[in-house]
């Protein structure tokens, strides 16, 4: 894989899991109650494709990494790695939601009913995103991988995720910001998340065209 093609696969796949995030947050607001299970099953599946694409967007931007910066592949395997495990507690909390929810012989809400999901969305996820956000801010800073401005942003969206960590001790109502698995803790970081991988991802394959033109380069550190 070379320089050029990891910047694009990184920039493509950032793109195509900020779309569908950004498709599948909102449909968690459409119903005030218990939603239909076709509004819940068609969310979760959404989200599962995200996560697929996120797999592949933080093995490829290990590999950038790699590429352009090897001193700085200890980070990338950080970035990786806590990215990697979002992605599977993200994936264990959406099959005990689904499982619930086509179980169930009556509508419910499993961002209340499924517990076990409580902190995997929340102060789990959250913190697994900030040593991710961390580690490539990290790297951004340090290096001429990307603009500054991803070095920057991933630094106080890791502050920002940081933040909701303890949001384990203020109850599980939904409608509350900061909660377990309030919208704050939840909906609300991720759909930040969803727009910064979208402009992370644009700049990354936008980068690639540069790369193209400027020819082979030295590994930079």
């Amino acid at each position: 894989m070379n320089e050029a093609f990891a910047r694009r696969l990184t920039g493509v796949t950032g793109i195509a899991t900020a779309a569908a995030l950004i498709v599948e947050v909102p449909l968690y607001f459409v119903y005030s109650g218990p939603p239909p299970d076709s509004n819940v099953l068609a969310r979760l599946l959404i989200g599962i494709v995200a996560l697929a694409f996120l797999i592949v967007f933080v093995t490829a931007f290990r590999e950038l990494v790699k590429r352009v910066a090897p001193a700085y592949e200890w980070a990338a395997s950080t970035a990786f790695a806590a990215g990697l495990v979002y992605a599977t507690i993200t994936l264990v909390s959406s099959g005990l939601e689904a499982g619930a929810v086509i179980a169930a012989d009556r509508p419910v809400d499993p961002t209340i009913a499924v517990s076990g999901t409580y902190i995997l969305y929340g102060s789990i996820s959250r913190l697994m995103l900030a040593f991710f956000l961390a580690a490539v801010g990290h790297i951004v800073s340090r290096t001429r991988l990307l603009p500054r401005w991803t070095g920057r942003s991933a630094y106080v969206l890791a502050a920002v995720n940081l933040a909701f960590v303890p949001s384990l001790f203020f109850g599980n109502t939904p409608a509350h910001f900061y909660a377990a698995n309030g919208w704050g803790t939840t909906a609300l970081m991720g759909a930040i998340l969803s727009y910064w991988l979208l402009a992370l991802g644009i700049s990354t394959y936008r980068s690639a065209a540069r790369t193209v033109l400027s020819g082979p380069s030295s590994p930079r550190h």
